[in-house]
């Protein structure tokens, strides 16, 4: 079973009032709860339980990579020119393989015999795509962005999280603008659809954003 191994981490969700000084924290505060929500799913001792937070872990990662591909990976590609370029190709293949396993998640029961393995492969392409981000990406952006820069880029990610789609999309446009109209068609049906589907409560843990 996975586990995304000792080290302190913020296990609180992200909120729809939180700010970030750096745009490296505010996808970090995302990569956190992501193992939040896993562990979650995974000591849950009922299907209900186990079914708000594949909800919440499959609603916040679809809304962060969406949120990257428009904000955090034009900012790599602007600074850094071809070597940005190149990592930002990496970063959307490695999404492409998220949203494919996110696709079939999403609408899976937990009590599937295909959930248990399905997610597993979610969460270690997930670490996999995390590495990447944490060893090549943010150093070299990091470095480049002054303090207010990075601040304003941080506010950007966050303000595009609460309009985007809410579910995986994988045959959708993953570069700017297309992606930008294919979100604008489709965040409204997955809202209306996020409706009927159950969240952890804010006391649980869960998003307040999503309910």
């Amino acid at each position: 079973m996975f586990l995304n191994g000792a080290k302190q981490r913020n296990t609180a969700p992200p909120s729809r009032s939180e700010s970030h000084d750096t745009i490296s924290s505010a996808i970090g505060a995302d990569h956190d709860y992501f193992d939040t929500c896993y562990e979650h799913i995974a000591s849950a001792s009922d299907i209900e339980e186990k079914t708000k937070w594949r909800n919440q872990l499959t609603w916040t990662v679809a809304r962060h990579a969406i949120s990257e591909e428009l904000t955090y990976y034009p900012a790599m590609e602007k600074r850094l020119g071809a070597e940005g370029t190149k990592l930002a190709d990496e970063d959307r293949e490695q999404h492409q393989a998220v949203k494919q396993d996110l696709a079939r998640l999403q609408d899976m029961s937990p009590a599937d015999a295909e959930f248990p393995p399905l997610l597993e492969r979610l969460m270690h392409d997930l670490h996999t795509h995390i590495e990447h981000e944490k060893n090549e990406d943010m150093p070299r952006l990091d470095k480049l962005l002054q303090p207010d820069e990075s601040k304003a880029l941080a506010a950007e990610f966050l303000r595009t999280k609460r309009i985007v789609p809410t579910r995986s999309h994988p045959s959708a446009p993953n570069q700017p603008p297309l992606e930008t109209l294919a979100g604008l068609l489709v965040a409204p049906i997955d809202r209306l659809r996020d409706m009927v589907r159950s969240f952890p409560s804010a006391e649980e843990g869960g998003d307040p954003s999503a309910f």
